[in-house]
C-alpha cells in the first residue's frame, strides 16, 4: 500500500500534464474548434473513462441480443492491436490478427450483424451506410473519448470495485480523462457487481457518482454458462466433478472471473498475460507444461471468449497436443429487475430519433 501511494505521488506530475492535454482537447470540442459529427442513423456508444476491464464487449452483446430481432445493426470498433489498417468488414472466417479479438467475437456470435473495424469512426460510419444502406443502428465499441462522432445515446461503464470516482488520471491511475467526463453520459452502468447486491450499497454508490438529473444509473453482473470445448462447441465441461482448473487469460482484470471459478472449483491456478496479448508457441508450450504439472485426475484449461479468439491462431497445435481448453461464455444481467427499464430507455431513444 505504501509503495502504491509513493508511485502515485511520483507519477502525479505526469498525470497533471496528461490531464491538461485532455482538457485542452475537450475544450476545442466545446468551443467548436473541432466538430463532433452527427449522423442520420441512430448511434449508441458504449465506453468507459478508464483503461480496459469494464465489460464493454458483453454489454454490446446484450444490446445486440435485444435489438437484432427488430433492427438492422452494425457494430464499429477500432480493432485494437490488429495487424491491419483502415476500414474492414469483419467476417467469421477471419482471425484476430486481421481484425482484433472483440470484433471477431461479435462476427462469430452474430453472423447476421454487420461487424466493422476502423481507426476513424467519423469516416467509417458513411462507409457502413454505403455498404449496407438498410442499417438502422450503429453500435460504437469503446468510443467514449472518440469525440469526432456525437452519439445519440452515450452509455458509460464503470466497475463496481473500482468506480471512476476513486480512480486517477494516467499514468498514476487508470483514467483516460478527468472524472468530470462522466457528465457526457446519458446512462451509467456499474458493471461486474456481486451477484448478491444490497440495494443500500447500490444507493450509496449512486450518491458517490452523483449523477446529473437526466442520467440513470444501472447495476449489472455476469451470468456464466457451462464452459464449452474450444475446438468443438458441442462438448461442455462439468465442473461439478471437482475439476482442477488452469485459467489462461490476456484480459485487463481477472478478479471477477477468478471469484466465479473459485466458487466452481477448489483448485484454480492462473497464467496471466497483458490485455489483448497475442499468444505465441512459447506461451502454448508453457501452458502445456503447467497443465501437465497440475495434480489430480480431473483437470481442464479455462479461458475467456475474447482470449479464445487469439488462442485460435494456434488451433492446429492445440488439436495436435490435445490441450483441453474450454471457453467460458457469459451474459450480462441487471440487478433489481431493472433490465426492462434499461431496454425502455434504449427503445425510447430509437423511437424518438430524428435524422
Amino acid at each position: 500500500m505504501v509503495q502504491t501511494k509513493l508511485a502515485k505521488a511520483l507519477l502525479s506530475p505526469f498525470s497533471l500534464l496528461y490531464g491538461l492535454g485532455v482538457s485542452f482537447r475537450n475544450w476545442t470540442y466545446r468551443r467548436g474548434l473541432q466538430k463532433s459529427i452527427s449522423f442520420s442513423v441512430p448511434v449508441i456508444s458504449v465506453g468507459n473513462l478508464s483503461v480496459g476491464g469494464a465489460g464493454k464487449t458483453p454489454h454490446i452483446e446484450y444490446l445486440i441480443r435485444g435489438l437484432d430481432p427488430y433492427l438492422e445493426i452494425a457494430t464499429l470498433s477500432r480493432g485494437y492491436r490488429r495487424k491491419t489498417k483502415g476500414y474492414l468488414h469483419v467476417r467469421p472466417n477471419m482471425n484476430a490478427e486481421q481484425v482484433g479479438d472483440e470484433p471477431l467475437q461479435f462476427a462469430r456470435k452474430f453472423p447476421e450483424v454487420l461487424v466493422t473495424v476502423a481507426e476513424e469512426r467519423a469516416f467509417a460510419i458513411p462507409k457502413i451506410m454505403a455498404q449496407k444502406p438498410s442499417t438502422q443502428l450503429v453500435l460504437l465499441d469503446d468510443a467514449y473519448q472518440h469525440r469526432s462522432v456525437k452519439p445519440g445515446l452515450n452509455i458509460l461503464l464503470t466497475e463496481f470495485d473500482r468506480p471512476f470516482t476513486r480512480d486517477y488520471l494516467l499514468p498514476s491511475g487508470r483514467l483516460r480523462e478527468w472524472r468530470s467526463g462522466y457528465t457526457r453520459a446519458d446512462i451509467i452502468i456499474v458493471s461486474k457487481c456481486p451477484k448478491e447486491l444490497d440495494r443500500a450499497a447500490a444507493d450509496q454508490l449512486i450518491e458517490e457518482i452523483d449523477p446529473l438529473p437526466h442520467q440513470r444509473v444501472f447495476f449489472t453482473y455476469y451470468d456464466y454458462a457451462a464452459p464449452y470445448y474450444m475446438l468443438d462447441h458441442r462438448y461442455r465441461l462439468k465442473t461439478e466433478e471437482d475439476v482442477s482448473l488452469l485459467l489462461i487469460s490476456g484480459i485487463a482484470r481477472t478478479d471477477y472471473l477468478l471469484e466465479h471459478l473459485r466458487r466452481e472449483s477448489p483448485h484454480v491456478q492462473t497464467l496471466d498475460y497483458e490485455d489483448h496479448h497475442y499468444f505465441d508457441r512459447r506461451d502454448l508450450a508453457n501452458l502445456q507444461l503447467r497443465f501437465k504439472e497440475m495434480p489430480g485426475k480431473h483437470k481442464a484449461i479455462i479461458t475467456t471468449e475474447k482470449d479464445a479468439m487469439r488462442l485460435e491462431l494456434h488451433r492446429q497445435y492445440i488439436a495436435k497436443e490435445k490441450l483441453p481448453i474450454f471457453v467460458l461464455p457469459l451474459a450480462v444481467r441487471f440487478h433489481f429487475e431493472e433490465g426492462p427499464d434499461f431496454d425502455t430507455l434504449v427503445r425510447d431513444y430509437l423511437l424518438e430519433f430524428k435524422a
